[in-house]
């Protein structure tokens, strides 16, 4: 059974820090690229970050250049979102979502790409 778990989202201040973690199972998990989704309330769902696993391509959204960082474990199966100097509209529920990667090609953005998706963690950040 595809599975990928999200957890370590919670509320905290703006310019505070939170890591989420996305934990996978049950495919090859070399074979994808694990990106985070956020859908922030009455927004669309928005890819803010991605990595590719067996060759570490990275790519950020724009917004949160400079202040997020992804990164893998690959021995643990998981991937990691290090968030700083969050902002109140960072406030969304955070996805982690697995996509089949072409090592030629670039990671997908389009959430429709996507084959695999956790059950989300919510990130509130109070002004």
């Amino acid at each position: 059974e595809v599975q990928l778990q999200a957890s370590g989202g919670g509320l905290v201040q703006a310019g505070g820090s939170l890591r989420l973690s996305c934990t996978a199972s049950g495919f090859t998990f070399d074979d994808y690229a694990i990106s985070w989704f956020r859908r922030a309330p009455g927004k669309e769902r928005a890819v803010v970050a991605s990595i590719s696993i067996k060759d570490g391509r990275i790519w950020y959204a724009n917004s949160v250049k400079g202040r997020f960082t992804i990164s893998r474990d690959n021995a643990k199966r998981t991937v990691y979102l290090q968030m700083n100097s969050l902002k109140p509209e960072d406030t969304a529920r955070y996805y982690c979502a697995a996509d089949s990667v072409i090592l030629t090609a670039p990671i997908a953005t389009h959430p429709t790409s996507y084959d695999y998706w956790g059950q989300g963690t919510l990130v509130t950040v109070s002004s």
